[in-house]
């Protein structure tokens, strides 16, 4: 594993981040976007703009927590912190956003066996940087990064790779956050900055390291800030018990798609009062029964990932509307199944709207999926 690190005093090199706005309204998922999308260029420094919103660091999951903001991340949400300890790691040293894996219950002849639960953790001990930056980078192989820094100030977090850069907000007193890498294998430049004044930030610290994954899959097998849960997590022991009952993986896949869709309704209100820094809570969503598009794909990703189900939260546009919109994308290992509107094909990443399945969108309006344009992959 190689790394380059490289450490800036506040002020040294100031970017502009000119960070774009989310709005939720109306039907479906039903948000509209005011685009940025830029890159301002200082000095040598070129920062890529188009993370479409906000969205707040949220480190374990257990008990439903309020949480804030929709693609990059805002205020940090109320939640229990999750210790790991014992040998080798000392208390507190390590701060986890899932427990170790779940003990397996012995499934009947024929059900679906899910493979051992994978979880996603903060560890002090493991991180490094300075200028009050900790980043842990000791768990890329598994597709994730863990981040926490203090500061008076507003603080971002980038991960960039190639031309595609993400950025989010993320706490200043020192709660961690976990977020995926989800640009497949090469050389990643992560970097924390500090707002200076208005929308400039100064960098803290900034690192490189080249990334080789496990597998394409892992980062879209555990909990991170967009699908926060863990092996306490009601929403996975509901996940547990469909599994239990289910005959292969696409018949669970089917009954997880059957169960959000009967179980969560449209929360028109929700969508149009909620606030940037938005970042659901699927144990929330599955209790309250109710949500806009980010809470469906962040329950439904929670659910599947826990019983092995690579799961992705997608954020992008669907037309004619352009509403921009989160779903999910999964990917199956065997023969496709038919469940409501959509065929799931075997081997390949299947699109799953569980927005507008949930609320009467019709086959049509989901269609080929031409008509859905990606932009974040989570």
């Amino acid at each position: 594993m190689s790394r380059r690190t490289i450490s800036y005093r506040p002020g040294r090199l100031l970017l502009t981040l000119l960070m774009s706005s989310i709005l939720f309204a109306g039907a479906g998922c039903g948000a509209t976007a005011e685009a940025a999308g830029s890159a301002e260029s200082v000095g040598n420094a070129v920062v890529s703009q188009g993370e479409p919103s906000e969205a707040s660091a949220v480190v374990t999951q257990g008990e439903p927590s309020e949480a804030s903001a929709v693609v990059t991340q805002g205020e940090p949400s109320e939640a229990s912190a999750v210790v790991t300890q014992g040998d080798p790691v000392e208390e507190e040293s390590v701060v986890s956003q899932e427990t170790d894996a779940a003990p397996a219950s012995a499934a009947p002849a024929g059900a679906y066996s899910p493979p051992e639960y994978k979880g996603s953790y903060f560890d002090e001990e493991e991180a490094e940087g300075d200028s009050g930056v900790a980043l842990d980078l000791s768990n890329t192989s598994q597709g994730y990064v863990g981040v926490s820094a203090y500061s008076d100030s507003r603080l971002k977090f980038q991960v960039i790779k190639d031309e595609m850069t993400y950025t989010y907000d993320i706490s200043s007193d020192g709660e961690p956050s976990i977020l995926p890498i989800q640009s497949g294998d090469g050389w990643y430049t992560f970097r924390v900055m500090e707002n200076v004044a208005d929308s400039k930030y100064a960098i803290l610290y900034m690192t490189e390291e080249e990334v080789t994954l496990d597998d394409e899959f892992e980062p879209f097998l555990r909990p991170s800030d967009y699908a926060n849960y863990s092996s306490d997590s009601q929403c996975v022991k509901t996940a547990a018990e469909l599994a239990a009952k289910s005959a292969d993986q696409n018949a669970f896949i089917g009954a997880v798609y059957d169960l959000v869709c009967k179980k969560v309704k449209y929360d028109k209100h929700k969508a149009e009062t909620v606030q940037s820094g938005y970042l659901p809570v699927p144990d929330e969503t599955l209790s309250t029964g109710k949500g806009i598009c980010f809470d469906y794909a962040s329950l439904c990703a929670a659910m599947l990932r826990s019983q092995g189900v690579p799961c992705k939260v997608i954020f992008g546009y669907v037309s004619p509307e352009d509403l921009y919109h989160a779903w999910n994308m999964i990917y199956t290992e065997s023969e496709g199944w038919v469940t409501v509107q959509f065929k799931v094909t075997g081997d390949d990443w299947n699109r799953v709207d569980l927005t507008f399945a949930a609320n009467g969108a019709d086959a049509s309006f989901i269609g080929d999926g031409s008509n859905y344009a990606e932009v974040y992959c989570y």
